[in-house]
């Protein structure tokens, strides 16, 4: 019996020092950051056959580089990719990812309402977004932000984007599937699914999106900004791809997207009388969302935070529908805003994300006393099916600064893939107010293998200089006579021009805040690392760390 006790507080304690140790912390990129509205931000990817096993993890730099870090667990690699260099500086136009039906990975982005286009990219070859093709501008009728794409089963031959478009509000369309040019079209749409409080001016519901794979597209979204409306409630629908109408949870016809007419959301009494199953939250609270979860369609589940008419104190809750009503449980208070700016977007909260494998578990970040002083850290939270928070679980410990906008990757398995935003936040455009923007890194509780060997590989450093700086029996590099030069590979007689200016969106550093539609010139880089590998028949080039192109080529 001694034995025993001394055996048992043992294993207590060892459980104390690890729940005290946290998860482990490693850095995916240095320069990174993102928004919580446009996603899949980051993948997994796993086939059947065994050949494909990768992560893709999206962001965007302070200098307007659209980046994005592959890790192969197969080969236990890591690259990261610029998928876009000179773009608006903004955490706003962070990528999106989609997995085709021939497994090659397509990636979205679009500027933060100002351009009335969306841009995309697709990797040559399946699961390796190291090969990525040419920019392909998609242009549309309004302007775009926060894309959100989905394939399913019930149209295999199509692609379903939703996104915040016409008027500011939820947006939907059908694309094809990429022709043999990767050329994609709008078969179906854009239309706007819902209307917010008509006839008023600036506002601008804010929509998370999830599917179920198969046959519905499902939605929550707020009123309006909660900057704007100090009673600001949370919907949720569906949209039937089979019949296009959106419907209430409980299966009630709302309108038919794309007929002419749409159904009209009002923050009021009567609204929510009037479509009782249609509102998720109406409480007195400047409300707003984070994420939603359908794993279990019949028990969908919203990371939801109310915010205080003052916007300076944001509670976090974990929002279940159990069959009858949006069940809430309180997880945690998370402060004011995080930022260190304090006159600005005060109901920016720390940010919350729900487990793509068990959505009864959400994470958040909170304000933390430690060694540092008062920094956000990260925590777990676990609600019980009745409603009952259970367990609450510091993950991160001791951090110099905040850790912030977790997001949990889907995965096939059991083990906890997440990432996050981790350092200073001033503002979500770089600009003349605050030209240090947003500084942060991203990142992550999964090991980082090292950077993939460059075999047969040549470094330089260069002088910008338009014309040809390397010319080798088969192949020659060089730097475009252009405006704006951009670095191309030649191979005998075709030339192959990178997608990415060579140089940075510095120049919104002086100009006024704000999304005004304007391309300020890029400040040209007056020297790069030059980076260039061969190996298996694959010329890479990489500037300054990021690959940069890929021209598949044989040598004589």
């Amino acid at each position: 019996m001694k034995k025993r006790i001394i055996f048992l507080l043992v294993c207590f304690i060892t459980v104390l020092n690890s729940s005290a140790t946290g998860i482990p912390t490693n850095t995916v990129t240095a320069k990174g950051a993102w928004c919580w509205f446009a996603d899949p931000r980051a993948i997994s990817y796993q086939n059947e056959s065994g050949t494909i096993n990768c992560t893709y993890i999206g962001y965007i730099d302070v200098q307007g580089n659209i980046k994005a870090t592959q890790i192969n667990h197969r080969t236990n690699t890591k690259e990261e990719v610029l998928v876009r260099s000179w773009f608006q500086p903004d955490d706003h136009d962070n990528p999106t990812f989609l997995v085709l039906p021939d497994e090659r990975i397509m990636i979205f982005y679009s500027r933060h309402t100002d351009e009335a286009c969306f841009y995309y990219r697709i990797s040559q070859k399946p699961g390796d977004i190291t090969t990525l093709g040419r920019e392909v501008r998609l242009k549309t009728a309004d302007n775009t932000t926060y894309p959100s794409p989905f394939i399913l089963s019930d149209d295999p031959d199509h692609i379903y984007l939703c996104w915040r478009g016409i008027k500011w509000h939820p947006t939907m369309a059908r694309l094809t599937m990429p022709d043999k040019d990767d050329n994609v079209r709008f078969d179906w749409g854009p239309f706007q699914m819902l209307e917010s409080q008509k006839g008023r001016s600036g506002v601008r519901p804010y929509a998370k999106y999830m599917s179920n794979g198969k046959d519905k597209i499902y939605l929550a979204y707020t009123t309006t900004h909660p900057d704007n409306q100090s009673v600001n409630y949370i919907y949720f629908n569906y949209v039937d791809i089979n019949t296009r109408e959106l419907k209430d949870i409980k299966g009630r016809k709302l309108e038919t997207v794309g007929s002419g007419t749409l159904h009209q959301v009002e923050a009021t009494p009567e609204y929510k009388k009037a479509y009782p199953d249609a509102v998720v939250e109406n409480s007195p609270s400047r409300n707003w969302l984070w994420e939603i979860s359908v794993t279990d369609e019949q028990k969908p589940v919203i990371a939801m935070v109310r915010i205080s008419e003052n916007k300076d104190s944001h509670d976090y809750y974990h929002v279940r529908w159990t069959g009858k009503e949006w069940q809430k449980t309180f997880l945690a208070n998370a402060g004011g805003h995080f930022h260190q700016t304090p006159d600005i977007e005060k109901c920016y909260s720390a940010g919350m994300a729900i487990d793509k494998a068990n959505p009864n578990v959400m994470y958040g970040s909170v304000p933390v006393d430690g060694k540092h002083g008062k920094v956000y850290e990260l925590k777990k939270f676990t609600v019980s099916p009745k409603g009952k928070l259970t367990a609450t679980e510091q993950l991160t410990f001791d951090s110099p600064k905040n850790n912030v906008r977790p997001f949990v990757i889907s995965h096939k398995n059991s083990q906890l893939r997440m990432a996050w935003m981790y350092g200073d936040y001033y503002d979500w455009i770089v600009s003349s107010s605050r030209p240090e923007g947003y500084p942060t890194a991203i990142r992550t509780n999964m090991e980082i293998p090292a950077e993939n060997p460059k075999s047969l590989s040549m470094n330089l450093t260069l002088l910008m200089k338009p014309g040809v700086i390397i010319e080798m029996a088969d192949w020659a590099y060089g730097i475009t006579e252009e405006e704006f030069p951009r670095p191309y590979i030649r191979i005998k007689d075709k030339e192959y021009i990178s997608t990415n200016v060579l140089g940075t969106s510095d120049g919104w550093k002086t100009q006024r805040r704000g999304t005004n539609g304007r391309w300020y010139s890029p400040v040209k880089l007056e020297t790069f690392q030059l980076t260039i590998t061969y190996a298996d028949g694959e010329l890479r080039t990489y500037i300054n760390g990021l690959q940069d192109q890929f021209v598949e080529v044989r040598a004589r």
